[in-house]
């Protein structure tokens, strides 16, 4: 890799790490091609993503970063899995943990805050950018059924009433 190169990735993993909602950083050594190319598949679902980059670069694109001090992991057989999403790649990370011991995670960054390995395991718990607006959703929208339907109920109410009132006059 020519330096023209090696200052591309940095700019690309400065990139990575100013956009994105989390990163996590974990030890992949032992994972086959098979894995990495399963871990990479589940990324994409979640619209996450996983980048291997020389510890070294990642380093340097670090620096002066809100998150450099995540660079305390960068140690050994790295894999970053990132997502602007704050909780997808967290999960993407635990989720394929649980399926390979060789997936080993470090920790990672969520914004400005440095994550150990617990701060992982407590993200991916959290739900989901989607699953946080399905349900401010619903709790806007039942609200707002409840209302038609009590609008909805007096009116049918009144008619019911004013129509046994013209029944008994006509009767009378």
């Amino acid at each position: 890799m020519d330096r023209a190169q090696k200052e591309k990735v940095v700019e690309e993993l400065g990139q990575i790490f100013e956009s994105s909602g989390v990163v996590v950083v974990a030890h992949y050594e032992g994972l086959t091609v098979a894995d990495m190319q399963s871990l990479r598949a589940k990324a994409r679902e979640s619209e996450a993503a996983v980048r291997v980059a020389k510890n070294r670069l990642a380093k340097i694109a670090l620096e002066g970063k809100p998150c450099e001090s995540m660079s305390e992991y960068l140690t050994g057989m790295t894999v970053l899995t990132y997502s602007e999403d704050p909780v997808a790649a967290a999960k993407v990370a635990e989720d394929f943990a649980k399926e390979n011991s060789k997936f080993e995670i470090l920790g990672g960054a969520m914004g400005e805050n440095a994550l150990d390995r617990a701060g992982v395991e407590a993200v991916s718990k959290m739900p989901s950018r989607e699953e946080l607006i399905a349900s401010i959703v619903g709790c806007i929208g039942a609200p707002a059924s409840n209302i038609a339907g009590a609008i909805g109920a007096p009116a049918s109410n009144i008619a019911s009433i004013l129509s046994t009132i013209e029944e008994k006059a006509e009767a009378a």
